[in-house]
């Protein structure tokens, strides 16, 4: 269950309703009739690749106007972010829409500000993920099961001391880049998200 205690602990900032149901649900429509491709993912290299042991989900194309949209949307909502942070951010990246299938999962990973990558991921201040529908203990339609978002505190810890954030439609969650996190296996239908970060 998320507490703001446990938010707190993570340093994170949760937006409820970041988008309404009505805009999600016209995303969702693109993104199921959308194509794509593997998703790929950053190592020690400045070159992006597809590694299924790593990351398992679908990098869809939405249409120019819907990505242009949630990048909009996005630098809008910056001054809270920097507010939330205590820092100064410049522009965002180009939004990623993913589709987790089932099977799908990304492993314990940061997407930057470590000072250990050799790549422009490094540059990466804050992470955000804004989910385009929920998760659900038993399947429902247009749900998904499994596909948590967990949270790892930093240092070595038990499973217990980790955070798992189910999906909410239309919810954002950001925290710090260097903030390791993974996305565990899809149980049942499809985890739509959009991935993006401040720099």
């Amino acid at each position: 269950m998320i507490t703001q205690e446990s938010i707190a602990r993570f340093d994170l900032l949760l937006e409820r309703e970041f988008f309404d149901a009505r805009t999600c649900e016209q995303m969702l429509f693109e993104m199921r009739s959308a194509r794509g491709g593997p998703a790929t993912v950053y190592m020690d290299t400045a070159s992006s690749y597809v590694d299924e042991s790593v990351r398992k989900a679908t990098r869809i194309t939405p249409s120019r106007e819907t990505a242009e949209f949630v990048r909009r949307r996005l630098l809008e909502h910056k001054p809270a972010v920097e507010e939330h942070f205590r820092t100064s951010l410049g522009q965002c990246e180009e939004p990623q829409f993913l589709r987790y299938g089932v099977g799908g999962y990304f492993v314990a990973h940061q997407d930057g500000n470590t000072g250990m990558l050799r790549s422009e991921q490094e540059a990466r201040r804050v992470s955000v993920v804004v989910f385009l529908n929920r998760q659900t203990g038993t399947p429902e339609p247009g749900a998904y099961c499994g596909g948590s978002l967990i949270f790892h505190p930093s240092g070595a810890s038990l499973e217990r001391d980790c955070l798992r954030m189910g999906g909410e439609t239309g919810a954002l969650v950001a925290f710090r880049a260097e903030t390791t996190h993974e996305v565990s296996p899809v149980t049942h239908g499809e985890r739509h998200s959009i991935v993006c970060w401040y720099r």
